[in-house]
């Protein structure tokens, strides 16, 4: 496997980066995955998580009395409306960092949603195991649930080429008064308010117990690049769409469990649309990917295209953000050589090798002219026992 600084830096050159420039990129395209020696006996898919089985519970409400019904009873943060300022307001803070109950907070008036009986709550079985989803089949309520679940009811503007959330670390409190009832009935008799103040400071290092993972999805057209563009008919763009952007989702959730790290970077999303795209059609057209980030006119950039959403902090300079673009253009063609040259049936089937293979590596051996050699050799150094 090719890491050495040297070698990117000479990428860098090579695609015309200066000095500067390639002191921005050279930060910007650092693979921050960890790697441990578990991943050579790891099996997929992963096991669930533990908060997994609270969420079955409310998939199997959910179908009594539907999704939205269920979750604004279990997720504090719909019990609010979307209002500026209101994740200020002592209600909110109490009610969503302490888990005071909302009854009578003359805040809680409720989340709006304009189509509350189409949200759907799916078990979506991953590469990377069993993971909610919340389906949303109108613009405005994904919108609304994106920033009622990740801009603490915030009117945080969302892009239009958004299309999908993946919501981690989420704290539950619906999940604590579960732990806390527990606790309660295996102490009974000594379950003061003190004791278990005590004992929710033994919880709090103890994620797993109370912090969720789930996507919110919608099922409008994939990083909004509408069917004409790639010439398919409307239903069919729309059904591909959404198997893309599902996938998409679920690989920021695998490289999460497996490496430690879901990123706002463009390795995370050429990795992510790889297997969405191939999920969905099969083969990976490289074209696809450089739409959905505004890069089909290349060297002209499309304003509005996906790609500037992942500028990075502090965002790359104008002159590093165009040497990013051709990096890009190079990688997502390379994938596309790869896919077709160097892939066997066992191989694509087997999509969980292949995204480790792409996570060992950089954006600059991606896009570099032999960067086919390099996914290769990366996927041969692999165990063998990768089962999917």
């Amino acid at each position: 496997m090719i890491d050495q600084e040297s070698f990117r830096t000479d990428v860098l050159t090579y695609f015309g980066a200066t000095a500067a420039q390639k002191e921005e990129l050279l930060i910007y395209n650092q693979n921050v995955f960890k790697r441990n020696s578990s991943i050579n006996s790891v099996k997929f898919p992963l096991n669930p998580e533990p908060h997994i089985a609270t969420w079955e519970e409310y998939a199997i409400a959910a179908k009594v009395i539907g999704a939205f019904e269920v979750l604004k009873k279990r997720l504090v943060q719909l019990r609010f409306p979307i209002q500026e300022g209101i994740s200020q307001t002592q209600a909110y803070r109490t009610a969503t960092r302490k888990g005071v109950l909302v009854d009578g907070m003359a805040e809680a008036t409720g989340l709006i949603l304009q189509q509350p009986q189409q949200l759907q709550l799916i078990l979506h079985q991953s590469l990377a195991g069993t993971i909610p989803v919340l389906l949303v089949r109108n613009r405005e309520d994904f919108v609304s649930l994106v920033q009622a679940l990740t801009q603490r009811n915030e009117p945080q503007p969302i892009p239009a080429s958004m299309g999908a959330c993946i919501v981690s670390g989420f704290n539950n409190w619906d999940r604590i008064r579960q732990y806390r009832r527990q606790w309660e009935t295996l102490n009974s008799g000594n379950c003061s308010e003190t004791n278990w103040t005590a004992e929710f400071q033994r919880l709090i290092p103890q994620k797993q117990l109370y912090q969720d993972t789930f996507i919110i999805l919608s099922d409008g057209f994939y990083s909004n690049v509408y069917p004409s563009n790639l010439g398919l008919e409307e239903s069919q763009w729309q059904r591909l769409s959404l198997t893309i952007r599902l996938e998409h989702e679920c690989t920021h959730y695998f490289t999460r469990r497996l490496f430690g790290s879901m990123r706002n970077n463009i390795l995370d999303e050429l990795i992510a649309d790889y297997r969405g795209i191939v999920a969905a059609i099969g083969y990976y057209p490289a074209d696809w990917f450089l739409y959905f980030l505004g890069l089909e006119s290349f060297p002209n950039y499309r304003e509005g295209g996906r790609l500037q959403n992942y500028r990075g902090q502090p965002p790359l300079s104008d002159g590093a953000f165009e040497i990013l673009q051709a990096l890009v253009k190079a990688a997502a063609e390379n994938l596309q050589r790869f896919h077709t040259e160097f892939t066997s049936e066992a191989v694509i089937n087997n999509q969980a090798q292949i995204l480790v293979a792409l996570s060992y590596l950089r954006l600059e051996e991606l896009a570099a002219p032999e960067a086919t050699s390099h996914i290769q050799k990366t996927l041969n150094n692999l165990p063998t026992t990768l089962p999917i």
